[in-house]
């Protein structure tokens, strides 16, 4: 793995596919290792995937002795505040996901993390004058109308699979633009975070209030908790400078997927008749996306 500028042949690598499925994999199946942590707080949960996420990230760096960007970055304050962003919007969104899944909404995650491509294409229509395909715009009414369907018959919003598509979808938006390498990047968030995690964690710590230090277990697990953290991201940022974008449009369905089997296989979640309608809605949704995708880029490559 290494920061280097992606290879100008637009080609899938055996390697870059490796890493991507193994990121895939990894946050799939998250939310068993995250069920674990169910009993306490996500807050605590989050604080604690910063903090052990950090020796990770920086033996990874020092490892690809690029510890002189993340210096240069620290001194450039646009780079700074822009990292700040990302940094914040990163946070609440492993927020939302450890609450989703200690609450018993893991199939909520799924759904969020579903909508995400198409939630990011309305980005780049509101914000960047990006004009979407009919297709793309028919697949992000069906989003709609799925995420509607839900809301009429819950009698509000899924709030944790909207917060988790707009936190990540926005984190994508404002990621693309921070002149950093993907590994310096994760690192300095980390460490912008840090204060705060080391804070609240010992705020708890002296109060009582901490689980850190209630057993050994849930001590391991805190601290694994940045392992399941750094890990996917790292192996996920590295794989995706060595594949295609069409590639990376196919393979990001696999993480949801398996955490929808997850939440209603392992988890017992209902899938009840709201669900029912909405899941396909956005199945059909993906399936019209994927194929706009890949015909633009098949067009522009010939």
């Amino acid at each position: 793995m290494s920061d280097t500028p992606a290879k100008p042949e637009n080609i899938d690598t055996p390697q870059g596919l490796a890493f991507a499925i193994a990121a895939y994999l990894m946050w799939g199946f998250m939310p068993l290792y995250m069920k674990l942590l169910a009993h306490i707080p996500a807050a605590e949960v989050v604080a604690h995937r910063v903090i052990w996420a950090l020796p990770i990230a920086a033996a990874l760096l020092i490892y690809l002795r690029r510890t002189s960007d993340l210096v240069q970055a620290l001194r450039t304050p646009r780079t700074l505040i822009m990292a700040c962003v990302t940094a914040l919007l990163i946070s609440v969104n492993w927020g939302i996901y450890v609450w989703s899944i200690a609450s018993g909404r893991a199939i909520d995650a799924a759904l969020g993390y579903y909508i995400n491509p198409l939630f990011s294409v309305a980005l780049g229509a509101l914000l960047l004058g990006e004009r979407p395909t009919k297709a793309q715009g028919v697949a992000i009414a069906l989003a709609v109308l799925a995420v509607a369907v839900l809301w009429i018959d819950a009698g509000s919003l899924p709030w944790a699979a909207v917060g988790l598509t707009v936190t990540w979808g926005f984190y994508a938006f404002f990621k693309k633009s921070l002149p950093v390498g993907p590994n310096q990047g994760f690192l300095l968030e980390v460490l912008i975070l840090l204060p705060l995690a080391l804070g609240y964690a010992g705020y708890l710590l002296v109060t009582g209030q901490g689980h850190f230090t209630a057993s050994g277990a849930d001590m391991a697990l805190l601290m694994g908790a940045g392992v399941v953290t750094a890990v996917p991201l790292i192996t996920y940022a590295n794989g995706a400078k060595l594949l295609r974008l069409s590639t990376i449009g196919v393979l990001q369905y696999i993480a949801p997927t398996l955490i929808f089997l997850v939440a209603v296989l392992v988890f017992g979640e209902p899938f009840d008749h709201a669900r029912m309608i909405a899941f396909p809605l956005i199945w059909a949704a993906l399936v019209i996306y994927s194929v706009s995708m890949w015909r633009q880029l098949r067009h522009s490559r010939m």
